[in-house]
């Protein structure tokens, strides 16, 4: 007896298969409980169409999801957050304030699509944003501290990106020069 499968049978097949099975076990069991359908000639033009229409939609949350990774592909994030004085953050850095920094900037990502690695230091790092199974997208990061001292400096490194090499060395210099 040739059935289609309406849902996975473990040791059987995959929804959407069709498979021949003996025909007390597919009348007995499967058919009555609503895991499969006799394969006649229409149920197999209607599987056709289903698949051919679900094949179509994937195709565009694909493209979808594509789109909102090309445009993520351009944002970079800094997140203010309180520090200590050794430079070790209270607390971590989650997905979930990266999310809210991306709702800032007018995209609606939840926050369990976005992968972040443990962030407790002051620095600069990656969140991995899983759009769909196929399209990912890498969106950096960079944690500063908020307050008075430290905010001050921050912004000159913001504003004088190709100097932050510079600033370094410039701190390097100070403690020699006590």
């Amino acid at each position: 007896m040739e059935i289609i499968l309406k849902e996975d049978v473990i040791g059987l097949g995959y929804k959407n298969d069709i498979v021949n099975v003996k025909s007390g076990y597919g009348r007995n069991y499967l058919i009555p409980t609503g895991k499969a359908v006799i394969a006649s000639e229409s149920a197999k033009k209607v599987l056709a169409e289903n698949l051919r229409q679900q094949a179509v939609k994937l195709a565009k949350i694909k493209a979808e999801a594509q789109a909102v990774a090309d445009k993520l592909a351009g944002v970079a994030l800094t997140i203010a957050t309180k520090v200590s004085n050794s430079g070790s953050i209270y607390g971590s850095v989650n997905s979930l304030q990266i999310a809210d920094e991306l709702a800032k900037l007018g995209f609606d990502i939840d926050r369990k699509k976005i992968v972040v690695k443990d962030v407790k230091t002051v620095g600069d790092y990656v969140a991995v944003v899983k759009l769909h199974k196929e399209v990912s997208a890498e969106v950096p990061f960079t944690v500063i501290a908020e307050g008075a001292p430290v905010v001050e400096a921050a912004p000159a490194a913001e504003e004088a990106a190709p100097a932050a090499e510079e600033a370094p060395a410039a701190e390097a210099e100070a403690p020699a020069a006590e």
